[in-house]
């Protein structure tokens, strides 16, 4: 699964910047998609972000807008060079998502944007456990990722998607109820959202 453009999308930036452009359309464009997930939070200057997977930054740009206190973590070095020279404002650190090499309870908010498609079952799983250990007491997790469509006519445009770009763990997550993860971790108050016929889904969850 996933064609040679997958493989291109992240040598050149230029091509993954121009794929989220076009998916961000439907929910309204780049900015709004990437203010999804963080709709209701509030967020100060002091705030400690976690930005979980940031790749070349392309979320962390607007977190830095509201707190002083932003890290970037990603396991790719190629993605974090990207991002320093994107966003030098906020700090990088080299690591998996799914043993995060930070101490426990350092963070008000932990987010993450369409990462957890990208990761096997088991992983998935280290990561929300990881997630909640990195967490203060009273913290928020937060993510937007795929989801299975509740509307038949996005169906199309996200397989045609997935087939290009992504890999048999995209399909998992379809099938995947990451409420019910995150509430077997110990998170509370866990919030869904679903936007583009539910082929989207934002989800909010505190510690």
């Amino acid at each position: 699964m996933a064609t040679i453009l997958r493989t291109w999308s992240y040598q050149y930036p230029w091509l993954y910047n121009t794929i989220s452009w076009l998916a961000s359309l439907s929910v309204g464009g780049e900015k709004r998609f990437r203010h999804l997930a963080l709709q209701g939070i509030k967020i100060t200057s002091d705030t400690e972000i976690l930005d979980l997977c940031c790749g070349g930054g392309q979320t962390t740009r607007f977190l830095v807008e509201q707190s002083q206190r932003v890290i970037g973590l990603d396991a790719s070095s190629v993605a974090l060079d990207r991002a320093v020279q994107a966003v030098p404002q906020a700090e990088y650190v080299e690591g998996l998502a799914e043993n995060i090499p930070l101490s426990e309870g350092k963070f008000d908010l932990v987010h993450t944007s369409v990462a957890l498609h990208e990761m096997e079952t088991e992983q998935l799983e280290q990561i929300i456990e990881e997630v909640y250990r990195v967490l203060k007491p009273g913290g928020v997790f937060t993510l937007i990722d795929l989801h299975k469509p509740t509307n038949g006519l996005f169906w199309p445009s996200l397989a045609v998607f997935i087939w290009l770009f992504e890999t048999k763990t995209a399909w998992k997550l379809l099938e995947t109820d990451l409420v019910e993860k995150l509430t077997s971790v110990g998170f509370q108050d866990c919030q869904q959202k679903l936007y583009a016929g539910g082929s989207l889904q934002v989800i909010q969850a505190k510690k």
